[in-house]
């Protein structure tokens, strides 16, 4: 019934419609359509105005999430253990680093997240660091301290093209791979260096050798110190060695050097053994100088160690700690203030690691919310692209990863490290 009352109406409605027109006029009958075109037009309008809110909203989304994004920088080494003082000296270093570029807006507008993680100067905890570091959401690793965690660990970080700088892993594996850099002296550059140091500033013509033939930082260095003491006219009138099995009594082999005639000796290992080896030397009533390398900084900091015993003490470094430039006297003042004690080397390095690593970030336009793959790509290419004027010296780096710098030397004087440079 609702269907036919409905025909009825339109028909008496089309019907009277028509009387009113004075017949029927198929032109305007015709353009009454018209209203649906300007409806649609005025649709597609409302629907374009929707898709630019949408695409605002979608870069106000984005903008948002990259406000989100930081760069997640890694720090590994040792913090508690034999060889602790370097490993902290990084992380503390690190920490002001992170702060200065944070400060002054980040690496190109982000800011840095940072975690470090302790190896005991160990291989295989410096792995699982790297691992807990990856599940963090680390981007960029500023380690390992040391040379042998270095090693274990470039072996897994080259897997993922994570971006690795050693500030002091010097074995030359330590940047084996493609993605592995080193803010320090590879061994065989401080060997030869400390060599040619000795030699033009004629510090001595005989010179006895005591070294740890069971590590590859001790054994890498005297090799090519060897080597160039030759070239140098320095005589090696006693080559004496220890070994990890052996490390606490020294007598013997420090006899054979006084026997020996030696007027200076050569000690290129780590400071806590030649706290051992200083201690001895002077119960043998040894009258001779000492020359160490980057190893021996720290041996200042040992608790209960007699300072004295290393008055004279002269060591192969790139850092000088009362160096007269304006980045040198802000950095020790802001580790002095923060940490109540003067920076060492390994410090300065990892210092310069980070900057290299925002410079290389710069030149190459990254961001932290590219791939970890991405990320490293880029950085391996813009490092040997850039310039660093840093704590420890003015960098550059090509391919093979080694940096090219100049070396400094310090000598202990009054119970603190002093420049020798002319």
């Amino acid at each position: 019934m609702k269907k036919r009352f409905v025909s009825v109406v339109l028909s008496a409605t089309m019907i009277l419609s028509l009387a009113a027109c004075g017949g029927s006029k198929p032109a305007e009958t015709t353009a009454a359509p018209a209203a649906p075109a300007e409806t649609t037009a005025a649709a597609a309008e409302t629907t374009a105005a929707a898709a630019e809110t949408t695409e605002a909203a979608a870069e106000t989304t984005a903008a948002a999430a990259s406000s989100d994004a930081y760069w997640m920088i890694g720090g590994i080494g040792p913090c508690t253990g034999g060889a602790a003082a370097y490993g902290l000296s990084c992380k503390e270093a690190l920490e002001i680093a992170v702060e200065e570029i944070n400060e002054n807006g980040g690496i190109n507008g982000y800011q840095i997240k940072y975690q470090f993680e302790d190896d005991e100067h160990d291989a295989e905890k410096s792995v699982n660091a790297y691992n807990t570091l990856k599940d963090w959401g680390m981007q960029a690793l500023v380690g390992c301290t040391t040379s042998s965690p270095c090693i274990a660990v470039i072996a897994e970080s080259v897997n993922d093209n994570m971006f690795q700088i050693t500030p002091s892993g010097s074995a030359e594996d330590c940047i084996s791979t493609p993605n592995a850099f080193a803010v320090c002296f590879s061994d065989p550059q401080q060997g030869m260096k400390s060599a040619e140091f000795i030699g033009t500033h004629e510090l001595a013509k005989k010179v006895g050798i005591l070294y740890d033939a069971s590590d590859v930082y001790s054994s890498g260095i005297h090799d090519t110190f060897v080597a160039e003491a030759a070239n140098q006219g320095l005589e090696i009138v006693a080559d004496e060695q220890f070994t990890s099995d052996n490390k606490t009594d020294f007598t013997i082999q420090l006899q054979n050097i006084q026997n020996a005639g030696a007027e200076l000796v050569f000690l290129p290992f780590y400071y806590t053994e030649a706290t051992l080896v200083l201690n001895q030397a002077k119960g043998l009533g040894m009258d001779v100088k000492y020359f160490g390398c980057d190893g021996m900084d720290g041996i200042l900091n040992v608790e209960g160690f007699d300072k004295s015993l290393a008055e004279g003490l002269m060591l192969l470094t790139p850092f000088a700690a009362d160096a007269d430039d304006e980045l040198t006297q802000n950095f020790v003042k802001k580790y002095q203030e923060k940490f109540g004690q003067i920076p060492l080397q390994f410090g300065a390095d990892a210092y310069d690691g980070l900057y290299a690593i925002k410079l290389a970030a710069e030149k190459a336009d990254l961001n932290p919310t590219m791939s970890v793959e991405e990320i490293g790509t880029g950085l391996e290419k813009a490092i040997t692209e850039i310039e660093l004027k840093g704590l420890t010296g003015t960098i550059t780096w090509d391919a093979s990863g080694s940096p090219s710098k100049e070396p400094k030397a310090v000598i202990i004087e009054n119970g603190a490290y002093k420049s020798m440079e002319d």
